[in-house]
């Protein structure tokens, strides 16, 4: 396209015509892109909006409720949950005294327009050069990501100001002139949250001394400025809390997501967690600040202050959840020296800053520690760990490239649809799929759950009311068998004791060691295998919302025994424990033989032997047999499992092209054997 705009001649009309295409493209998406972030900004301002007065801007209660900042006649600190610098409460009561005027609709639309004039600073901040195309598209994806990151909701429903001090740093660093005008930003943020202070080093290290005489000028100034305006204020703030240190909520809450918080969940306090705390903060704070001095000097200017943020949120004593933009930031860097790497670092990042930490990891208590700093980790990896490529790195701007497989010819012209998504025989990163794997099915498991309202009792009318339309088709068809084969099962102790065994092992087992041992021994056949199953279960998802059904064990007056779980009692709106935990009205279509058939399937066309293939088509069988038998699904379920389960393969068809065959290696022929002869000389 460079070529075209300024070495394009009048007379080459294909090239061109070809450049104009482009353009329009590029033109396209980028509009596209807008589009996103336009909804994604609407959505966020509706969401607060349309909660509950008493419900949202909780935060800003701070400044505007009955005992908040603007209503005490004492120190700032005698209101409710106050833990701002002085300073802070000194410049911002002007903003939030019109902020209640406007009952929040002022506080919300400003709040939102600092994240798009943060958006585009990111973006014209990205690290040099740049294509035409991502710089175009830079802006809408950066405030797009921003909208959906945790930091900026929460900021926006609870009423911070959290986002001013990254965007007063972020002006400093790339949109004023002059170190002095640039330390001035800077010197503002650290007034308002002293941390920023820790971006002092990295400006000195990198000759902008200027700069730093700036910022120190700045924040002593107008500290010392809230300490002459409210002296009892900045003496409660910097002498008797150490810098606001146990200022709002208790400091070990999941929230703090620093190295202070992280010490007292894990059972430390005193002078031992005091200790540690500062020999571990000044460990992060040698290590990370030598990278991002490295990275600045690199000209990765942005991502050297990602790092720098990052090491702010793990120093300080308390870094809010609504304090952690700088984790986000640090998606810019670049890791890995293949193309197939280099998605996971942001992949993994957008991942943690955007979804709860408990649709990262699963409800185990051994991971409860990992689960609760989940942030803090990502920052710490940032901060000390990930290896950002160098500019000069051969791989910064040329990873190497992924091998293809070779596509296969098919009756249809347009298959694949997407060529990018084409099939490779490579491993994908494991940590990238074990993220993916576990996102999806936490969205599984909401989605089960919305699909009647968040509670299990909320679609009980609708789900037996379908209950009974699928009973009615299947004794149209002659199908009903649910009744007779459960009391058959029921009446065998050890065919029973199979069944309910079978039902609740298997299901999760089986398809993860398939997925395990095609990762392991066959890499293009997990992708391929993978994938069907992804977009199986995705279907699955529209049906559970689209169609709340009770199996037949939760349908009243049937008569089914529900040999896993007891007796239910009908009386009730939930029937028992089980339901508190899960949504049981997702029934249709049956995942639990859609898994299984799907496992049974990838067997039999992958596996060496006929009898490994054999015992591959028993696991489906044996699953539609323990579903009905337990009272689990309807015979329709695993109709409704196995049609999603081929629209699995189909789309994995479409999208992916045909299964690609293993390159065949090439026969070496010996020496010794005779050669053809073939009327010419071999070469």
């Amino acid at each position: 396209m460079a070529n075209v705009e300024h070495g394009g001649t009048a007379g080459n009309a294909f090239g061109a015509g070809a450049a104009e295409s482009a353009r329009a493209r590029l033109r396209a998406i980028r509009i596209g892109l807008w589009a996103i972030a336009a909804v994604l900004a609407i959505r966020q301002v509706a969401v607060v909006l349309s909660t509950p007065k008493g419900d949202r801007l909780t935060d800003l209660e701070t400044w505007v409720g009955p005992n908040g900042v603007l209503h005490v006649k004492g120190s700032l600190y005698d209101s409710t949950q106050f833990t701002g610098t002085p300073f802070g409460g000194f410049v911002l009561k002007p903003l939030t005294r019109a902020a209640e005027q406007a009952l929040g609709w002022g506080w919300t639309f400003g709040s939102l327009s600092l994240v798009v004039v943060l958006g585009l600073v990111v973006a014209r901040a990205l690290p040099q050069p740049v294509s035409r195309r991502t710089a175009l598209l830079a802006a809408p994806v950066a405030i797009s990501l921003l909208m959906l990151s945790l930091p900026v909701r929460n900021a926006l429903y609870l009423g911070q100001t959290s986002i001013i001090p990254v965007l007063l740093v972020l002006l400093g660093c790339f949109a004023v002139r002059g170190e002095r005008a640039s330390g001035l930003l800077i010197g503002v943020a650290a007034a308002l949250q002293p941390t920023m202070l820790v971006f002092a080093p990295l400006l000195w290290f990198t000759g902008r001394r200027r700069a730093v005489e700036s910022t120190a000028i700045t924040f002593a100034g107008l500290t010392a400025l809230a300490w002459a305006v409210m002296p009892h204020d900045s003496h409660t703030y910097w002498v008797h809390h150490l810098g606001g240190v146990g200022l709002g909520g208790a400091a070990d809450d999941l929230s703090n997501q620093s190295l202070h918080g992280a010490l007292l969940r894990l059972g430390l306090n005193g002078s031992l967690e005091i200790t540690l705390f500062l020999s571990l903060g000044a460990a992060v704070a040698a290590v990370g600040l030598r990278r991002a001095i490295r990275y600045a000097r690199d000209g990765q200017l942005l991502l050297a202050v990602a790092v720098t943020g990052c090491v702010a949120v793990a120093v300080s004593p308390t870094s809010w959840q609504h304090q952690l933009l700088w984790v986000l930031l640090a998606l810019v860097g670049r890791v890995g020296r293949k193309t197939s790497d280099r998605y996971m670092w942001p992949v993994a990042v957008v991942l943690v800053m955007t979804l709860p930490a408990k649709m990262m990891l699963p409800n185990m208590a051994a991971l409860f520690p990992l689960r609760d700093n989940v942030v803090l980790l990502a920052a710490l990896a940032a901060a000390m760990i990930v290896p950002f490529l160098s500019r000069t790195s051969e791989y910064y701007r040329a990873p190497i490239p992924t091998d293809y497989a070779r596509p296969v010819p098919t009756r249809w012209r347009r298959v694949p649809l997407f060529p990018f998504l084409g099939r490779v025989f490579t491993r994908p990163n494991l940590l990238l799929e074990l993220l993916l794997i576990r996102v999806g099915y936490s969205a599984y498991q909401q989605v089960r759950l919305a699909a009647t309202g968040g509670t299990n009792a909320g679609g009980r009318t609708t789900a037996e009311h379908h209950g009974e339309q699928v009973l009615s088709i299947e004794r149209f068809l002659h199908i009903d068998i649910e009744h007779w084969v459960n009391h058959t099962v029921f009446r065998v102790e050890w065919l029973r004791d199979f069944f309910d065994f079978y039902y609740e092992s298997f299901h999760f087992v089986v398809p993860l060691t398939v997925l395990g041992v095609l990762y392991a021994r066959r890499p293009g056949d997990y992708r391929w295998a993978r994938s069907a199953l992804g977009f199986a279960t995705l279907i699955a998802l529209v049906g559970f919302w689209l169609f709340p059904l009770a199996p037949p064990r939760l349908m009243p007056g049937l008569g089914i025994i529900d040999t896993v779980h007891g007796a239910q009692d009908f009386s009730k709106p939930d029937y028992g424990t089980l339901t508190a935990l899960t949504n049981q009205y997702a029934a249709m279509p049956s995942l639990h033989f859609g898994w299984s058939l799907w496992c049974g399937v990838v067997i039999a066309v992958l596996a060496p032997k006929w009898w490994m293939k054999a015992l591959g088509l028993l696991h489906p069988l044996f699953t539609v047999s323990a579903i009905v038998a337990t009272g689990n699904h309807w015979v329709l379920d695993a109709v409704g499992g196995a049609a999603v389960v081929g629209a699995g393969f189909g789309l994995t068809y479409l999208l992916q092209g045909p299964r690609p065959r293993p390159l065949m290696r090439p026969v070496e022929v010996s020496t010794k054997d005779p050669v053809p002869v073939t009327g010419r000389t071999p070469s």
